[in-house]
C-alpha cells in the first residue's frame, strides 16, 4: 500500500515537473519586437503611405497537443470600422487552414509562398491577402499579428468569407494562441 502511494506520488511529480517545462506557445519575428514601431516592409504602400506592403516573417514554438493546423491575423483595434456597427478596428489579414507541420512564415508570404492549402480571406481592403499599416494622420495605432493553433485541419471558409465569419471560426477551434503587438502612426 505504501509502495503504490510513493509510486503514485511520484509519477504525479513526474507530470507535473514535465507540464511545467512544456514551453508556452509562442509567436517570435525577426522584424517585429512587441510593443516596437512597425518596420517600413509591412506598412502599406497607398493611401498617403510609402511601405512595401510585405507580411513579417513569423516563428512559432510550443505547438500545443491537439493542433490540427494554423491560422494568423492582423487586427487593428485603433481604427474606426469601416462597416458599422460591426465592433471597431481594422482587419490587415486573416489566414488560415495552415498545415500543423509548419512552424513559421517568410517575410512576404502573403504575396504568394503561403504554405500549400492554406486560405487568405477578406480584410477590410476589400480583398485577401495582408494589407500593411495604414492610419491616417494622429495617434499611432496598434497592430496585433496573432497566430492560432486551431484543433480542425480545415475551417471549411474559402477566400470570400467575411472578416467576422472567419474570426469566429478561428476563436471557436483555437487550442491556444500568442501574439506580437506592434505600432505604427502616420506623421
Amino acid at each position: 500500500m505504501i509502495t503504490r502511494m510513493i509510486l503514485t506520488l511520484a509519477g504525479l511529480m513526474m507530470v507535473a515537473s514535465m507540464s511545467a517545462s512544456a514551453a508556452p506557445f509562442k509567436l517570435t519575428s525577426p522584424t517585429l519586437v512587441e510593443g516596437g514601431t512597425m518596420p517600413m516592409a509591412h506598412v502599406f504602400n497607398g493611401m498617403g503611405h510609402h511601405g512595401q506592403n510585405h507580411s513579417p516573417a513569423f516563428a512559432w514554438s510550443g505547438t500545443p497537443a491537439g493542433t490540427k493546423s494554423f491560422a494568423i491575423t492582423c487586427h487593428d483595434p485603433d481604427a474606426p470600422s469601416p462597416d458599422a456597427p460591426r465592433p471597431g478596428g481594422w482587419w490587415h489579414w486573416l489566414a488560415f487552414d495552415i498545415p500543423a507541420t509548419t512552424t513559421g512564415l517568410a517575410e512576404n508570404a502573403s504575396a504568394g509562398s503561403m504554405p500549400p492549402g492554406s486560405v487568405q480571406s477578406m480584410t477590410d481592403f476589400g480583398q485577401p491577402g495582408y494589407g500593411g499599416s495604414a492610419p491616417p494622420p494622429g495617434k499611432p495605432h496598434r497592430y496585433i499579428f496573432t497566430v492560432y493553433a486551431l484543433k480542425v485541419d480545415k475551417l471549411g471558409l474559402g477566400a470570400g468569407d467575411t472578416m467576422a465569419k472567419v474570426d469566429a471560426a478561428i476563436r471557436k477551434n483555437a487550442l491556444a494562441s500568442s501574439s506580437i503587438t506592434v505600432k505604427f502612426g502616420h506623421p
